[in-house]
């Protein structure tokens, strides 16, 4: 058995961004991947994913502008751009961007208000329900360089990362923990559980987490009709609305990336096991380009492309980032967790080094 100070399960956003914290900070870093680099079955692939501060409670509006300060200092060491700020709109449902507007000037980040007349024209491959909310603090990350970044980050601290070895279980020991692969058992002082929709399997008989649901949602990216277009990143609240398939979205969401626009329905996926496969449903293709031909029609409907993801979904939609003796969790991050990356690495490191305390909303409650 090799012994080292802490073992990372999981090689997505989070896992690799606790392994780059935990690693310039001195531990012996061992991370554990069960698939190959850049893959795409969990939550952190591709070239697109939300950054904004536009949420309906203080709480996260200020986590997101720390996780923005993390993002720079990420790029800073990685010598390359991860973030690009396009500026991020919030429209449709008055009263669901109202509360996201107090939200932000509550945290002393002001938006601004635009008729859809100026909006248009600022954004014209959009259409607009109504006013629009702007705040040019966000735009989108791009995952699959993020993740790279971080592993390349970490192992330059000293870090191992060891891609497709899946972790079969853990057991906790009076000091430290055994983490069991096919390959072997490996034991450590600690270890960090960021398996993302793969967490409950990995933590079975270990910590009793929240109760996750685990969905495929199947967002699509879609050729712009004309490149130059400029894009914000943007959601559409529509707390009403259900599609003629019968899904009813929590909301829309959209970015430019360089693979098109993407744009997605929030938390509709149906449940699946995280083992199982990842085929685009034809039903939410053809509901989703009926909203493109309707909200964006900037975008050619005919020419979507599925990009499938994960969600580990809370209840609440709260995270889950805990320590129970020498294994810290960070999972249920509920499709919206990407943007907080850095920061989450951070809080995950302070966990495992320091016994630092997490948000108490992000705590592991006894059954």
């Amino acid at each position: 058995m090799r012994h080292i100070d802490v073992v990372v399960v999981g090689g997505g956003a989070m896992g690799s961004a606790a392994a780059w914290q935990l690693a310039r900070r001195g531990a012996g870093v061992l991370l554990l991947e069960q698939h190959e680099p850049g893959h795409d079955r969990g939550g952190s692939h591709g070239s697109a994913r939300i950054v904004r501060l536009g949420y309906g409670e203080q709480f996260y509006v200020e986590l997101a502008a720390t996780a923005m300060a993390r993002w720079a200092e990420l790029e800073e060491e990685a010598g390359e751009r991860l973030v690009v700020e396009t500026g991020v709109i919030d429209h449709g449902d008055r009263q669901t961007v109202q509360v996201l507007a107090a939200a932000m000037e509550a945290a002393g980040y002001r938006a601004e208000w635009l008729s859809p007349r100026e909006a248009a024209r600022r954004w014209p491959g959009l259409a607009f329900d109504g006013d629009v909310l702007y705040q040019p603090r966000g735009g989108r990350a791009h995952a699959d360089r993020a993740v790279a970044a971080l592993q390349r980050l970490a192992a330059g601290h000293g870090a191992e990362i060891r891609h497709g070895v899946r972790v079969e279980s853990i057991s906790p020991l009076p000091s430290g923990a055994e983490v069991h692969t096919a390959a072997g058992t490996v034991r450590a002082k600690q270890v960090v559980v960021a398996a993302g929709s793969w967490a409950p399997k990995v933590l079975t008989g270990v910590i009793a987490l929240p109760d996750m649901v685990v969905s495929l949602e199947q967002p699509v990216h879609f050729r712009p009709l004309d490149w130059s277009t400029p894009w914000p990143s943007f959601i559409h609240h529509q707390p009403d609305a259900t599609t003629r398939t019968g899904l009813s979205p929590r909301g829309t969401y959209g970015m430019a990336s360089p693979d098109g626009v993407k744009v997605g329905f929030h938390g509709v996926g149906p449940q699946i096991d995280p083992d199982a496969g990842r085929e685009p449903d034809p039903a939410a293709l053809g509901a989703l380009q009926d909203y493109v031909r309707q909200w964006i029609p900037g975008v050619d409907a005919d020419t979507a492309e599925a990009a499938p993801c994960p969600y580990d979904n809370t209840e609440t939609s709260d995270f889950v980032i805990d320590r129970v003796g020498a294994i810290t969790v960070a999972t249920g991050f509920s499709g919206h967790g990407f943007k907080f990356t850095p920061e989450i690495g951070r809080i995950v490191a302070d966990l495992v080094l320091t016994g630092a305390q997490p948000p108490d909303r992000f705590r592991i409650r006894p059954a």
